[in-house]
């Protein structure tokens, strides 16, 4: 690639040949290695502008990340200001061209549209930048609590009226919904009439002046606390597929908070990916929703919101893409007589980015379908078009193993337990981690209360699955001695998942596994296992922190692989991680080997 300044790109393609050779004769190259620092942070201007000539450059400006490759220029504010409020950071092998800023000024002055196009690129990226504080003011409101959002004062109907009684009470108050008032067995209960009822209850063969409201209504409320996060408002319709939701203090009814009602207190922002989910009628439909999460990802990362919360914002959303995709391809009879499984990290809702497929297909016994195979191939590969790669140990619903009626599925686990297969002790691990999201979830409890009656029983199994966290071994201790101190030039990488958070994971598994716990999460495990006083509380409150840390540096670090273009990995390189990172780092790995070290004295694993 030539050294010579391209004049390809705008603004420079309006300058004229004169202005050009003028322009090529003060260019300058230079180049810089990845992790170093292109100009101070907060330092004063630099004589000139810079323009990616090859690399990638991250600027990070009063809050907001831009990642630039090649062609794109940055520092038209220092140059037009005076003063920089840039960082800049090559993330990998960068060359750049510098112009000076005093002939720049003179083009400016000289030539109109070459000032033009400077000065609606400088206002694009300010439009760019206050887009993405919109999307911070997002965040900020998805944290305020139910009761300062805008709550619907219920209306109260008798349930022994009518339904044409019942539309005009509606007419009068302007609302299209009302709690109804009934008792049942001596006993009173609260329902829900919507509009959806009404036309529901048009299609009966009862007159509407002779039915009453109650035998309509719905009384199976979902209901939430006033002092819960407006988030946690928002899964709780997306999981149970719901457009209310009654606020109750106590037994006291606080008002009804509507799904438009949220979007409407968010200041309407874009639409939730998850409308578009239910609304998709075929697979290319809900491929555009899903191919969307990632850039969700980022805008929840970028505003600083808690991992934990986008993890679990994620695994709403994939659990609802994944059943969507099953009621797309499998016809009806297929789903009521089976259970669709994700297990691993997405089962555990510990899954961010999309890495890769561990499902599994649960089918009640006698139960056959000839277009099985074929329906199951679809799902991978529609799933594989959503950006879901496949599992490299092949745990996915296409392996004959990972889709079985209840009782063959129950001799793999016992071939799990007693055979010996040391892929047996992982199978099993990863099954334990299974959620149901689509059909009869009680096969699922079934088979996981099988695989819990033979395992506790077995102590020896339970020792040998939990020898597994030592499969990946552990850096050296002068590696350790080292972590601190890594520079630039050094090349090292650590394994995010491997030594980091997969001897947490699996150790609570474990335990979890032993005394028989239903919490799926990690933290969840981790936090029953301290109530329990198995694990100490000190030790559970720092594993806790430890698995959040790791898990916001593997997000970062694949955000980062995804911006240079690289394949998502859970390798990081050291020499990109900070001084502050590092030393969470070292701090992180002493914790784990505290944890494993009371595991291996727990099994007798020494």
């Amino acid at each position: 690639m030539s050294d010579d300044f391209s004049f390809e790109s705008a603004p420079f393609s309006e300058l004229s040949a004169t202005e050009r050779t003028q322009l090529q004769e003060l260019v300058a190259i230079v180049s810089y290695r990845a992790g170093e620092a292109i100009v101070l942070p907060h330092g004063d201007a630099q004589p000139c502008l810079w323009v990616v000539h090859s690399g990638h450059v991250q600027q990070e400006e009063q809050g907001h990340v831009h990642i630039l490759g090649a062609g794109e220029s940055f520092h038209w504010r220092a140059v037009l200001t005076g003063h920089n409020k840039a960082s800049l950071t090559a993330l990998d092998e960068v060359r750049l061209w510098q112009l000076p800023t005093e002939t720049l000024l003179q083009l400016l002055a000289s030539n109109a549209r070459f000032s033009a196009k400077v000065f609606s690129e400088v206002a694009g990226h300010l439009a760019d930048d206050e887009e993405m504080d919109q999307h911070r003011e997002l965040l900020s409101l998805m944290l305020v609590r139910v009761k300062d959002a805008y709550l619907q004062k219920p209306l109260y109907l008798d349930g022994q009226l009518d339904l044409v009684s019942v539309c005009r009470l509606l007419a009068d108050h302007k609302t299209g919904n009302a709690l109804v008032r009934d008792v049942q067995n001596g006993l009173e209960r609260i329902g829900m009439f919507t509009t959806t009822d009404l036309r529901d209850a048009l299609l009966r063969p009862t007159p509407p002046n002779q039915l009453a409201v109650r035998d309509v209504a719905r009384f199976d409320l979902i209901t939430v606390a006033p002092d819960a996060e407006l988030f946690d408002a928002l899964l709780i319709m997306l999981r149970h597929r719901v457009h209310r939701v009654l606020v109750k203090d106590g037994d006291n009814i606080v008002g009804v908070l509507s799904q438009l009602d949220l979007m409407s207190f968010m200041s309407n922002h874009s639409h939730l990916i998850m409308l578009q989910v239910e609304q998709a009628h075929s697979v290319t439909e809900l491929q555009v929703a899903a191919l969307q999460v990632d850039d969700t990802i980022k805008l929840l990362q970028r505003g600083g919101m808690r991992i934990e919360i986008i993890s679990r914002l994620v695994s709403e959303l994939n659990s609802q893409i994944f059943a969507r995709l099953w009621a797309l391809l499998a016809p009806p009879e297929l789903v009521q007589n089976s259970c669709l499984l994700v297990m691993g990290s997405e089962g555990r809702g510990e899954q961010i980015l999309k890495t890769d497929q561990d499902n599994a297909l649960l089918l009640r016994d006698g139960y056959q379908h000839a277009r099985l195979a074929d329906i199951t191939r679809q799902f991978s590969a529609a799933l594989l078009t959503f950006g879901y790669p496949p599992c490299p140990g092949n745990i996915m619903v296409t392996n004959p193993m990972w889709c079985q009626s209840l009782g063959p599925f129950r001799q793999t686990i016992v071939q799990w337990l007693y055979a010996d297969n040391p892929e047996g002790k992982m199978h099993l691990a990863i099954f334990m981690d299974a959620r149901a999201v689509a059909g009869d979830a009680t096969l699922l409890l079934n088979a996981r209360d099988f695989a819990l009656n033979r395992a506790i029983g077995s102590n020896t199994f339970v020792g040998r699955m939990a020898s597994a966290m030592d499969q990946f071994p552990e850096p050296s201790s002068g590696w350790w001695q080292r972590l601190p101190l890594v520079g630039g030039r050094e090349s090292e990488t650590f394994d995010l998942k491997k030594i980091g958070t997969f001897p947490i994971v699996h150790g609570a598994r474990t335990l979890a596994l032993e005394y028989r716990l239903e919490a799926l999460g990690t933290v969840e495990r981790l936090q029953a296992l301290a109530n329990r006083q198995i694990v100490p509380a000190a030790l559970v409150r720092d594993l806790i922190e430890t698995l959040r840390m790791l898990m916001t540096l593997k997000l970062r670090n694949n955000l980062r692989q995804l911006s240079l273009g690289q394949p998502i990995s859970n390798l990081v390189e050291l020499s990109s991680l900070g001084t502050l990172d590092r030393d969470q780092l070292t701090d992180a790995l002493a914790i784990i080997r505290q944890f494993k070290q009371l595991l291996r004295l727990r099994y007798r694993l020494e």
